[in-house]
């Protein structure tokens, strides 16, 4: 066993292939590893709309869009595996992998390999480079959205405040919660006036009041990036529904006597909630009665119209020749093309209050494929009021 583990090690460390599934892009011929040309243009297309895009999340909805997937494989039971869309784990994994620069990889070791390289360097270093710079912003802004205030709030009714978080279309909101909401006992429980706060805006108004509280602008409370300041500087905050009650701490003076003049009261109110205010309004419905749209309803509107507007500049460019070629390349009718064209021509506050959550239950890809070419007649075939 060692001896054929030594003899595969030999193996990869002189860059030859020694058995498993090959990547994306390539196969095997007459014992050699050989390239795949149209999985090969897959990969590279991959790659470069890496860089076009946001990230690894707007690539996967884009591959998705486009009906791009992952590298299928026939079994000798007659079985297929593989050929499934991209997630991002299997992104990751392709946008890393040096297989493709004609490199292997062993162990720590980034060796020459026998197959040839499907890509450019100057292509898959880009890539790179922007995988890095993505990866350690995205810690950076983790490490600093860590709750401030933790074991520190406290509603007006005396139960704690914890921190917790919702993601909703990959964006990450935090706040804090009382107890008894938390744990759905808002109806039997005694509750405070405010149950729920975003976690960036009280940490804001917190930071500020001490930074104008301190007499001193090298005081330690100016590092405000600090978890561990705050909490040396702050004992209790009580949230009210017009105020915060600060109470600072003594900071290891144990002589000193809390009174009143440790005791903070900022001015606050909650911000309310603004997406049941800015919702679209139908003509007579009163705006009680009115819900906004289902979030899956909305995610899949929102990437309707982004597939149209990009059909769309793919038309105006010229990269296509007609609707006819956009319909053999998704599989689907010619027109199922012109109806998702059609939602490329929103009126800018239809698409705006599409991305935002604002259309009322039941506006969705249906009801605004189709629509007026005039914007205000848009409104009006829907029955609701612009803003």
């Amino acid at each position: 066993m060692i001896a054929i583990r030594d003899k595969i090690a030999a193996s990869k460390r002189k860059g030859l292939w020694v058995g498993g599934t090959l990547p994306l892009g390539y196969h095997m011929k007459d014992e050699k590893i050989a390239v795949i040309e149209d999985e090969a243009e897959r990969v590279r297309l991959i790659y470069r709309r890496y860089l076009e895009l946001d990230g690894v999340n707007a690539l996967a909805r884009d591959l998705r869009e486009r009906n791009i997937r992952t590298k299928s494989r026939l079994l000798a039971t007659g079985a297929t595996r593989g050929g499934i869309l991209f997630g991002r784990g299997s992104l990751f994994y392709l946008l890393r992998n040096c297989f493709y620069i004609g490199e292997v990889k062993y162990k720590d070791e980034i060796l020459p390999g026998e197959q040839p390289a499907i890509m450019d360097r100057a292509l898959f270093d880009a890539v790179q480079q922007k995988l890095t710079d993505q990866w350690t912003t995205r810690s950076t802004s983790r490490n600093a959205s860590d709750h401030l205030l933790s074991g520190l709030l406290f509603d007006d009714a005396g139960h704690r405040m914890v921190p917790t978080h919702s993601t909703k279309s990959g964006v990450r909101y935090r706040y804090y919660v009382s107890l008894p909401h938390l744990h759905g006992e808002s109806k039997t429980a005694s509750v405070g006036s405010v149950s729920r706060i975003p976690a960036t805006e009280i940490e804001d108004v917190i930071i500020k009041s001490l930074h104008a509280q301190k007499k001193n602008p090298s005081s330690k409370a100016t590092q405000i990036g600090d978890r561990k300041i705050l909490q040396d500087s702050i004992a209790r905050i009580d949230v009210h529904e017009d105020h915060l009650a600060i109470r600072l701490s003594s900071a290891g003076d144990e002589t000193s006597d809390p009174n009143d003049d440790r005791l903070l009261s900022i001015p606050w109110q909650k911000p309310p909630s603004r997406r049941s205010r800015e919702i679209l309004l139908p003509h007579g419905i009163p705006r009680n009665e009115v819900r906004p749209t289902r979030i899956e309803r909305r995610a899949r509107l929102v990437s309707a119209i982004a597939r149209g507007r990009r059909w769309l500049d793919e038309i105006v460019s010229g990269s296509v020749t007609d609707v006819q070629q956009i319909a053999r390349r998704q599989k689907c009718s010619a027109r199922q093309v012109n109806m998702t064209l059609s939602l490329a021509f929103l009126a800018p506050d239809l698409v705006r209050a599409a991305v935002e959550g604002r259309l009322p239950r039941g506006i969705g890809v249906e009801r605004l494929r189709d629509a007026p070419a005039e914007w205000s007649q848009q409104f009006e075939a829907l029955g609701l009021n612009p803003r």
